[in-house]
């Protein structure tokens, strides 16, 4: 017997990195996932991994940020496990620059995903949670950052999302309580993934939505967190994927409006 059996969960951007493996233990644990990826080839491969490991996923491809995509995310948990129990709002990336170079294209791009993506698809979820009470508690977990919390320079428009989410976790928390619905928030400090664990300088770039990005980090921000932080190194994604789980269970029935700090009390 898992922890999640019976549940239904989405979510977002888990075809790589802190999605994919919050979407594998979610699954290991019994819930039917949602994966969703901008591109085919990683939703794919995750699906295929949970399915093989004896759990239930399909894949709704997409950007989070395209219009239609939140009614087709919350119609795919529904239409293919016939509930919704869980969301993880989690798709994201970051674009840094400081603001006297910041364009308007990269303060809007950021926003978009981290900000007005997860309110678009809490408002899609709404009609569904609203017509179909359940017993137990239904769980959302919106992925912010350390820089939402305590601001980083050269990450205006990524930190002003991320604060923003944990505006629209408190709120959200006291709407849908009646709803039995706990809304949480997570708050990430240094966690290594294919946005972090490239050096910069040495010409790593993503492709997202045909954007060519920079990515890394510096090697004296890494020398840093190996002298300073207090266990000498950054989280994995299975150490953040932790965090959001343990807010996923029932044991957490009267957490709800928090923001979780996940930074290995680096702060």
């Amino acid at each position: 017997m898992g922890t999640m059996d019976g549940k239904v969960a989405l979510v977002s951007g888990s075809g790589r990195g802190i999605g994919r493996e919050v979407a594998l233990k979610l699954a290991a644990e019994g819930a039917a996932v949602v994966i969703n990826d901008l591109d085919k080839e990683p939703a794919e491969e995750t699906v295929a991994d949970i399915v093989a490991a004896g759990g239930e996923a399909v894949a709704c491809v997409g950007s989070v940020v395209e219009d239609d995509f939140a009614e087709r995310f919350v119609a795919t948990a529904v239409g293919a496990f016939g509930g919704l129990d869980i969301i993880v709002n989690n798709a994201g990336y970051t674009w840094d620059t400081v603001i006297q170079k910041m364009t308007d294209e990269q303060w809007d791009a950021i926003l978009d995903v981290h900000l007005r993506a997860p309110f678009r698809i809490l408002r899609a979820a709404q009609p569904y949670i609203k017509a179909n009470p359940t017993e137990y508690h239904r769980k959302v977990v919106n992925v912010s950052s350390v820089s939402g919390v305590f601001g980083n320079a050269g990450q205006a428009n990524y930190a002003s999302a991320k604060a923003g989410v944990v505006g629209l976790t408190k709120t959200m928390a006291k709407e849908w309580g009646r709803y039995k619905v706990n809304v949480n928030a997570v708050a990430f400090g240094f966690i290594l993934t294919r946005m972090t664990e490239a050096t910069a300088g040495d010409d790593a770039f993503v492709e997202i939505e045909g954007r060519r990005i920079k990515v890394g980090v510096s090697q004296a921000a890494m020398d840093a967190v190996q002298r300073t932080y207090p266990f000498g190194r950054p989280g994995t994604p299975a150490e953040a994927a932790g965090a959001v789980y343990s807010l996923c269970l029932q044991e957490t029935n009267y957490v709800s409006g928090q923001v979780l700090v996940v930074d290995g009390a680096a702060r």
